[in-house]
């Protein structure tokens, strides 16, 4: 689960490489795969679109933390990561960078499975 202050890694090609959040957009105060929130760019790679200190959405698509899936199995990957948004929930950047878990297909974000490498 991410919460507030949770440091994230960013899998796309935007410019951005650690995210730390600092609000959780919906009803809950923990973030799970598929939820948006909001992130402060901590560190980025020079000569790119996104600065270091700037405030984005973000899509979280990978969580340490255990998810159960509808089969009823549960997945459970290394590290903490999103993909950072535009205004109208579209892709900031042209590639992600790994697999997209198929829970991505009952969500809003078919642009992200269209761009992404895999789905898991």
């Amino acid at each position: 689960m991410i919460q507030l202050n949770s440091n994230l890694s960013i899998i796309d090609n935007s410019g951005a490489k650690i995210a730390r959040c600092i609000k959780v957009l919906g009803k809950n105060s923990e973030a799970s795969i598929g939820d948006v929130i909001v992130v402060s760019i901590r560190k980025a790679t020079p000569h790119k679109r996104i600065k270091a200190g700037e405030v984005h959405k973000a899509v979280i698509v990978y969580t340490k933390k255990n998810t159960k899936r509808s089969n009823g199995s549960y997945m459970k990957l290394g590290i903490n990561a999103a993909v950072i948004l535009k205004d109208k929930g579209l892709p900031y950047a042209t590639r992600v960078l790994g697999g997209i878990p198929h829970e991505f297909r009952m969500k809003k974000f078919k642009k992200i499975l269209s761009i992404a490498k895999k789905p898991l």
